[in-house]
Order: C-alpha cells, then sequence, then structure tokens
C-alpha cells in the first residue's frame, strides 16, 4: 500500500487569489493594503477580490477610451493629454474624478459662443 486511501486526489499545484478570481489586479495585495490601513478592523474573503474586480474594470475602462482619444489624434502611445480628454469627455468618470488634477493633461477644449464669429446671410440685395 501507498499510505494513501484508494481514490484519494493528490494535492494540487497551490493556486492564487488571483488566478482564482481571473482577474489580472493581485488580489492578494489588495488584501494586504486594506490590513494595513486600518480601514476596519476586519477584512472578509471577499472583499480584495471585490476591490481589486472594481480597480481593474475602472481602470480597463479609461485605457479603452485613452487609447481611442490617442487613435483620434494619430497617435500609438497614450499621453497624459489623452488620459485627461478621456476623462473630461465621459460624463461618469469626470464626475469620479471632478478633483483631479492630470499633470501635463491640458485643458478641455472649449471656445464659448458669444466668442464665435457671426454668421452673415449669403443672400445680397
Amino acid at each position: 500500500m501507498s499510505g494513501r486511501a484508494t481514490g484519494a486526489k493528490a494535492k494540487s499545484k497551490a493556486k492564487s487569489r488571483t488566478a482564482r478570481s481571473g482577474l489580472q489586479f493581485p488580489v492578494g495585495r489588495v488584501h494586504r493594503h486594506l490590513r494595513n490601513g486600518h480601514y476596519a478592523d476586519r477584512i472578509g474573503a471577499g472583499a480584495p477580490v471585490y476591490l481589486a474586480a472594481v480597480m481593474e474594470y475602472l481602470a480597463a475602462e479609461i485605457l479603452e477610451l485613452a487609447g481611442n482619444a490617442a487613435r483620434d489624434n494619430k497617435k500609438t502611445r497614450i499621453s497624459p493629454r489623452h488620459l485627461s480628454l478621456a476623462i473630461r469627455n465621459d460624463e461618469e468618470l469626470n464626475r469620479l474624478l471632478a478633483n483631479v488634477v492630470i499633470a501635463a493633461g491640458g485643458v478641455r477644449p472649449n471656445i464659448q459662443q458669444v466668442l464665435l464669429p457671426k454668421k452673415t446671410s449669403g443672400k445680397k440685395s
């Protein structure tokens, strides 16, 4: 006998919580920061997974919009200007990041209507 009961499975390889949840953001690191940040006395097992998923979603959303802004400007690399344009042109992200200043982001292009030249009628009598 091998010392193991018949039908028992061999010990499987350890799998990280990030891999188990199917995320890219590190669940273990988020959990560590939640514990060391003293946000609460106790941190549940699902809290870091949920927070990592939310952070990953926000990052993907901002990067997608910034990539579109870079493509509109015929660039292949995302710059702080593209991040700023992406955030300020999206209503929900603009509200979420209203108090955030992006270094080298510039300002949103805007010309007030009163400053534009008046349209004249094409007919001459």
